[in-house]
């Protein structure tokens, strides 16, 4: 992970510690220490850097050396080893994980904790944050491991560039997830409406205002069984106010057409049939003499003979009148 070659970017101290973890344990002997210092002086010149004539530079070289020679072993190897321990959890906190990092490895290379060195350990854990999620969107993998990426906060294009996705890609899997936070945004809404309900009114709140299931369970907080409970209590409700409502229908209907021909008392038989051959004085037309019958409160049972067969009227009328 930190084991590459230095960058023209990258502070002096890190760029010594990686060429002096090259080095082999006969360069860090006594014998050959100085001269092993002045070669990499040259080697560090040769770059551009003009190393060998900086006081403080040299200083910085010597220093670093001799820690290695008593530490026995590379500065890089134990700061490797800390930043790959760390996992995501841990680089949620960029400043803690720079400060366990430092900790650990600052107890046998105390330079670690000097000021100017804290910063560029932030630096490398934010890098090592950005690997642990890439890792982890590449095995979610497709849109799930953008969906991950996304979530986290990374940004447009190290997102396309880290996963080597299209734009168009990218920009599908963005439009989908904000069409999910829009949708969550509402259920929120939906749920503050009803926040002082009971359960079952908070969840039936939902279903009627077409919440996907998922969600339901999600962000309502339950679980499948007590989900198909609520349903259950709504489709027999519905049942009810629908058997309800087509009595009522019902109800209306009869009371509109009025009682059959048997129900009707003798005395309002006459009445009616009276009021229908007024009727028929003013129109021959089936459809103008059932409105206007209809209009003067006449049963559908006597429309319906007045309009078929108009003869039966004098024999309701003869038979109600005795």
């Amino acid at each position: 992970m930190i084991q590459k070659a230095a960058t023209p970017s990258e502070s002096l101290w890190l760029r010594i510690e990686r060429r002096i973890h090259e080095l082999g344990d006969e360069d860090l002997s006594e014998s050959r220490l100085e001269s092993t210092i002045q070669r990499l002086a040259s080697e560090f010149d040769a770059n551009g850097m003009n190393f060998s004539r900086q006081a403080g530079h040299m200083l910085l070289l010597r220093a670093a050396m001799r820690a290695r020679q008593e530490v026995g072993h590379s500065f890089l190897q134990d700061f490797e080893k800390a930043v790959s321990s760390l996992n995501l959890d841990e680089v949620a906190d960029i400043r803690a994980a720079t400060v366990k990092v430092v900790e650990s490895v600052g107890q046998t290379w105390p330079k670690l904790k000097l000021a100017d060195r804290r910063s560029d350990v932030r630096d490398i854990v934010k890098k090592a944050r950005l690997n642990l999620l890439v890792t982890k969107a590449r095995e979610l993998g497709g849109d799930d491991g953008v969906r991950y990426l996304l979530e986290v906060g990374l940004e447009p294009k190290v997102i396309t560039r880290s996963l080597e996705i299209t734009d168009d890609e990218f920009a599908r899997v963005k439009s989908a997830v904000e069409a999910e936070r829009a949708e969550r945004g509402r259920v929120t809404d939906l749920l503050q409406e009803v926040a002082e309900k009971p359960e079952s009114e908070r969840i039936k709140h939902l279903i009627s205002h077409d919440v996907a299931d998922p969600l339901i369970l999600d962000m309502a907080g339950i679980d499948q069984s007590t989900l198909e409970n609520v349903k259950q209590t709504m489709a027999e409700e519905l049942a009810e106010q629908r058997r309800k409502a087509e009595e009522e229908a019902a109800r209306k209907k009869a009371e509109a057409e009025g009682p059959p021909l048997e129900e009707i008392p003798d005395d309002q038989m006459l009445e009616y049939i009276e009021s229908i051959r007024e009727i028929l004085e003013f129109s021959d037309v089936a459809d103008e003499i059932r409105t206007m019958c209809e209009q003067s409160n006449i049963p559908k049972c006597l429309i319906d003979v007045t309009v078929s067969t108009p003869d039966k009227l004098d024999e309701l009328e003869a038979k109600a009148g005795g």
